[in-house]
């Protein structure tokens, strides 16, 4: 079994480097992601996004919009198939912000990830 905290490290490894494939590796198929920045932008998604096509284009865009976009880490806990990672997410001309994603692993893959932030 791959360690869910090993994951979630190389998640922040990938996003960092802007590795989309990298990235989008670490996930199943029928991956769900649910984050507020999605409801703030695409309201009509409810938060969430299904699948790597879908992840692939929200990052992609990211990416293009905030090319100085970094997550620094504070902390990483994990138990039985589920990670907790803590972060500072640093935006060009943003303050920090604050981040806890959670990632649902089974099979060495996320299955579901969720962000929380104030």
């Amino acid at each position: 079994m791959v360690r869910p905290e090993l994951i979630a490290e190389q998640w922040l490894t990938a996003f960092n480097a802007k590795d989309l494939d990298a990235l989008l590796a670490l996930y199943g198929d029928d991956c769900r992601h649910t984050s507020p920045k999605i409801r703030t932008l695409h309201p009509e998604t409810g938060g969430q996004l299904v699948g790597k096509a879908a992840l692939r284009a929200w990052w992609a865009d990211a990416f293009e919009r905030l090319p100085g976009l970094r997550y620094e880490k504070t902390v990483c806990t994990a138990n039985g198939h589920t990670a907790v990672l803590e972060y500072v997410r640093h935006a060009p001309q943003e303050p920090p912000m604050y981040v806890a994603e959670v990632f649902e692993t089974r099979e060495g893959l996320i299955r579901a990830s969720r962000v929380y932030h104030g």
